[in-house]
């Protein structure tokens, strides 16, 4: 039975395979030294792309960079050091990637976290709401601009079943306390999932693509976030090889069949359910404003201002 279900599961990552070469394309991967952000940046680096990766810890930096280099082929590889738990350290490295990059044609948000502190960042945000979205939003905004005068270029946020638990409660989604650390969790995702949703309705005919994705349960180091001895043997047991959940992403990344499906949320190499709030217009724009407004966007940083 675990045979017949294992070739069901190696069968449905096989319609997301493409060949597409991604030479002369720079890929910029937020969590990349592990799991499927380090695989995701590995499969890039092999079709050619010039890799961006991510972390704040720069020994962890240095390992999946040689990883990526040995895998990929080339040296075209680069690490940056910056902490989602700072909005400043969030801007200082979007300020260098602008600086420094002529180009950016595929940015994706893979950083996540389960288990952290249950307090407040210096922003005066919840560190589990920042680092699993606000962190990432700050980062997609401020790079927006280079990704529009690369385009077509495309962004992808890895998302979570944990969407369908998440709640958006503006009054008290930052509050200490208020939620268990999977419900922290689940509400970044959805409101990661959200904001998607809105943005792709705000730089429609910019030539930039943005989506969502589930990996499903995963057999990755996410799981020593959990305490229940029984879930992590699950997830070491059954969970998704991150080498092939990748295929998934670098789909979303590089083939030119879902240049057209901008907005949308993928499972399983195909359009998923992802949540009834995304049709509620009049909350995934105020999601947007209010993520805008907590993450302090400055006047010289929003592009929407006409």
């Amino acid at each position: 039975m675990r045979e017949h279900g294992m070739k069901l599961y190696i069968n449905e990552f096989s319609k997301c395979e493409t060949d597409a070469r991604l030479d002369g394309k720079v890929a910029l991967v937020t969590g990349a030294t592990s799991g499927i952000g380090l695989e995701t940046a590995k499969n890039l680096a092999k079709r050619g792309a010039k890799i961006i990766i991510s972390s704040r810890n720069p020994a962890k930096l240095a390992k999946a960079k040689d990883e990526i280099i040995q895998y990929g082929g080339h040296t075209n590889v680069f690490s940056r050091q910056v902490d989602f738990e700072s909005l400043s350290s969030v801007r200082e490295y979007a300020k260098e990637t602008l600086a420094v990059e002529p180009r950016l044609d595929i940015l994706i948000n893979n950083i996540g976290a389960v288990g952290i502190r249950d307090g407040l960042t210096e922003d005066g945000l919840h560190t589990m709401m920042q680092v699993n979205y606000f962190g990432g939003f700050l980062l997609t905004f401020l790079l927006f601009p280079l990704l529009k005068a690369s385009a077509p270029s495309r962004v992808i946020n890895v998302s979570s079943i944990a969407v369908l638990l998440g709640q958006i409660d503006f009054a008290h989604w930052n509050d200490v306390g208020q939620y268990a650390s999977f419900g922290f969790y689940s509400n970044a995702k959805l409101a990661q999932l959200l904001s998607t949703v809105e943005m792709n309705k705000r730089i429609e005919g910019s030539g930039v693509s943005i989506y969502t994705f589930d990996p499903g349960m995963t057999n990755t180091n996410i799981a020593r976030y959990f305490e229940s001895e029984f879930v992590k043997g699950f997830l070491k047991t059954f969970g998704r090889r991150p080498d092939d959940v990748v295929k998934l992403p670098v789909f979303l990344a590089a083939d030119p069949n879902v240049a057209d499906q901008s907005g949308k949320h993928f499972r399983d190499c195909k359009e998923f359910y992802s949540s009834w709030f995304a049709n509620d217009t009049a909350l995934t724009k105020r999601l947007w404003d209010e993520s805008k407004r907590l993450v302090r966007i400055q006047e010289q940083e929003d592009w929407e201002i006409e």
